[in-house]
């Protein structure tokens, strides 16, 4: 199916950066999956959101944001940490987050907090 050629984590291969949690469904129910998007490039974490969203689009789904926080990725010790919160759309559910991570980075030490910092 499309939904299986969208990638399930997309985040920046090093640094500290805002990150999404974004809910894709088919219109009118069926299939659904969570993606994580983060980039140092966003400033703010709508900015992921607003990439990703036309995105989803042309392939037929709906997006709707989790919520959102922080990713900071050292790929040299092969270690991700999931923390902070996004003003605009609330705390995603960070230990959802780390499930969906370690599909993709199965060989790092992965973890979550609710620390701010």
């Amino acid at each position: 199916s499309a939904m299986a050629a969208v990638r399930d984590v997309e985040i920046d291969p090093e640094g500290t950066f805002k990150y999404i949690l974004v809910r894709l469904q088919r219109p009118g129910g069926g299939e659904q999956r969570d993606i994580v998007r983060g980039t140092k490039a966003a400033e703010f974490h709508n900015h992921i959101f607003e990439k990703v969203n036309p995105e989803m689009e042309k392939l037929g789904y709906e997006c709707k944001c989790l919520g959102g926080g922080k990713i900071e990725h050292n790929s040299k010790d092969k270690k991700i940490r999931v923390f902070g919160l996004s003003t605009g759309y609330g705390k995603a559910d960070h230990s959802v987050t780390v499930e969906i991570l370690k599909k993709e980075y199965t060989d790092y030490e992965i973890t979550w907090s609710d620390d701010k910092k």
